[in-house]
């Protein structure tokens, strides 16, 4: 094809509709974890319903879906991603029930709701959490597994991702920064733990589920960290910008608290910038995977423009 067929073919495309994906995406997960999880009237009932409470809370099942996006970028079928993009969601929640108690950030809400515990109480809270960290990995080990990712590889790195090496580290580290002077590089690491390494997981999960190559696996990896940092970072600058209404939680409990952030560190157009150059790293590690990566550009455009 020549550069100007090149060009027409690109100014006729049509858009990828990240909305219709995104409902696509969603009822196909809800779907699944009502599926694969015990339902509200299993004994115990009040650990399943809590449980359910905060997976069916809303939102937009972002990790799921891009866990699915990958698969499609690496030529898979996303059907066969769908357990794994269930167990990343599954470890999310368990972090979000953790996260609200008031040992940890101390939230009343949590996309417009009642958190978990202000529901069910703290100990029912904690344990909800507890039982959707095990369910994930029952989800990794009842799935079907690849030639270059058997079990272990995929529990192995799901593992990781959650451990105390990085989303409990990260945890850790935000709770250790409160009301201390951190550095802009402290920081870093604690949105790397925090947020970017779960990420990651999705996209490499995805990849795996396809049987991806290590070329693909990397470039993937690479996606998904910076996708993360900008992710954190943006969520960062929503807290000072935006009301409890528009986030669906308390706004301004970053500062309340004393928690290092990038707008406190740097500053907010800084955060902005920082932000925007992140987002293009994150598409310059998709360039490999053509057009069956529409979905991973849409997904990573959506987490830069939230706060627009």
């Amino acid at each position: 094809m020549s550069a100007r067929a090149q060009r027409g073919a690109a100014q006729t495309a049509v858009p990828f509709d990240l909305k219709a994906y995104l409902t696509a995406t969603t009822t196909r997960v809800n779907q699944a974890l009502d599926r694969l999880l015990p339902k509200a009237g299993v004994k115990p009932g009040t650990i399943h319903r809590a449980m359910r409470y905060s997976l069916f809370a809303g939102g937009k099942r972002l990790r799921p879906a891009l866990c699915l996006a990958a698969a499609e970028a690496c030529g898979g079928d996303p059907g066969a991603a769908l357990p794994l993009a269930c167990a990343v969601e599954c470890i999310h929640t368990y972090s979000l029930i953790h996260d609200d108690l008031p040992a940890m950030d101390n939230d009343d809400y949590r996309r417009g709701k009642l958190t978990n515990h202000k529901v069910f109480g703290e100990g029912i809270a904690i344990l909800a959490g507890d039982a959707l960290l095990t369910q994930a990995f029952e989800l990794v080990a009842g799935c079907r597994d690849w030639p270059r990712y058997p079990h272990g590889v995929l529990v192995l790195d799901l593992a990781r991702a959650a451990g105390s090496l990085r989303l409990i580290a990260g945890q850790v580290a935000d709770l250790e920064a409160e009301g201390q002077r951190v550095s802009a590089r402290q920081l870093r690491y604690i949105h790397e733990c925090k947020t970017s390494a779960l990420l990651a997981c999705a996209v490499r999960l995805g990849g795996m589920s396809a049987n991806c190559t290590p070329a693909q696996l990397q470039a993937l990896t690479r996606f998904g960290h910076h996708v993360g940092l900008a992710f954190q970072i943006i969520d960062d600058i929503l807290d000072v910008t935006q009301s409890s209404a528009q986030l669906g939680k308390t706004a301004g409990k970053d500062t309340a608290a004393q928690k290092a952030t990038y707008p406190a560190i740097v500053g907010l157009e800084r955060s902005r910038g920082i932000a925007a150059r992140l987002t293009r790293q994150a598409f310059a590690a998709l360039r490999g995977f053509g057009g069956r990566a529409a979905a991973l550009h849409a997904l990573a455009a959506f987490l830069l423009d939230r706060e627009k």
